[in-house]
């Protein structure tokens, strides 16, 4: 990587103090990410040639993600779900672990269940599906997830769709209760008040990214059973419901040891999954142990979900990471975004 120019550096330094959300720099071709976090302070990244833009105009392309808190690089990242990458929930459903072993968790139709408890957040999924005459349990989907971070929640549903249109936006959102508008625009974006949620769309409709800063981040397409489907797994699917559900992919920048849930159990550094190896199909259980009343309840057998406990996560002191990407963006890696 070239070495910044001594007036090029202190001109970053000025960015880092005044510029908010919205200047750019030209440093040189390509797109660069000026580190603000402690282990990588001060450092200037650059994206990989392959990858070059952290917002790229295709939804299908390869983002460019800083890695400002561990590693000090960049990387080229899909920011669409991938089902087979660690943390993805996909199909009816399928789980790929934080030990990168698949597994399957059937739940039950028209129930929640915990897939992350920790001791600051709370992450809950909806089921969907039916059983068709004969059989012994459910075929089932994930319809919505509920997200609880200290006093606050949040919401995001896949609509409910008799026949599958590719025009029009499937997915609902809500903040403490109350529903969120996000344009039907590709990267259009919503904040919260307090800049600790974010939705951004990575196309015009029905694939978003939420995140929580420092803490996690969802890739979040939907998608219908299709017929191909149908045949292939015999689901016998009706015909007025085509059961739009959520794929999904989680990244994780904080968990505890101790977490819990679905799929966080799979990131303590000790688990050891059960799921039998050579099966096509593991199903793991615990639907008793995961249950919760409702989509925004923390109430499971297993959950450690606290409001208080919002007081043992704390950001670096100092920094306001909500206005800190120059490109109005986000480096993903809490970094000022400076591009030509």
């Amino acid at each position: 990587m070239k070495e910044v120019s001594g007036r090029s550096f202190w001109v970053i330094i000025l960015l880092f103090f005044v510029c908010g959300s919205t200047c750019t720099h030209a440093l040189q071709q390509g797109q660069w990410v000026f580190c603000i976090r402690p282990k990588c302070f001060l450092k200037l990244l650059r994206c990989p040639a392959e990858c070059p833009m952290l917002e790229p105009a295709e939804s299908t392309v390869k983002a460019c993600e800083a890695d400002c808190s561990r590693t000090c690089s960049t990387m080229c990242r899909s920011r669409v779900p991938n089902c087979n990458g660690l943390g993805a929930l996909c199909y009816d459903p399928r789980f790929v672990g934080g030990d990168g072993v698949i597994f399957y968790f059937r739940g039950r139709s028209n129930e929640h269940f915990s897939l992350v408890s920790d001791t600051n957040l709370q992450i809950n999924a909806r089921f969907i599906g039916f059983r068709p005459k004969g059989r012994a349990s459910d075929y089932t989907w994930i319809q919505a997830l509920g997200i609880l971070f200290g006093s606050h929640t949040f919401t995001l549903e896949a609509t409910k769709a008799t026949t599958w249109d590719n025009t029009t936006d499937h997915l609902r959102f809500s903040y403490d209760g109350n529903e969120v508008f996000v344009p039907e625009n590709h990267l259009s974006s919503w904040n919260s008040p307090d800049r600790n949620f974010q939705v951004e769309r990575i196309s015009s409709k029905n694939s978003v990214i939420f995140s929580i800063p420092d803490v996690m981040e969802i890739a979040v397409k939907v998608m219908p059973v299709t017929k191909e489907d149908d045949k292939m797994h015999n689901y016998q699917i009706p015909s007025n419901d085509c059961f739009a559900h959520l794929q999904v992919q989680f990244k994780f920048f904080s968990l505890s040891p101790k977490v819990e849930g679905v799929l966080g159990i799979t990131y303590q550094p000790d688990f050891k999954n059960p799921a039998k190896k050579g099966v096509s199909m593991p199903v793991l259980g615990g639907e008793d142990k995961y249950r919760t009343t409702s989509l925004l309840s923390a109430d499971c057998k297993s959950c450690l979900f606290s409001p208080a406990n919002i007081a043992d996560w704390v950001r670096q002191p100092g920094v306001d990471y909500g206005t800190l990407d120059c490109t109005g963006g986000s480096s993903r890696g809490n970094g000022i975004v400076c591009k030509k």
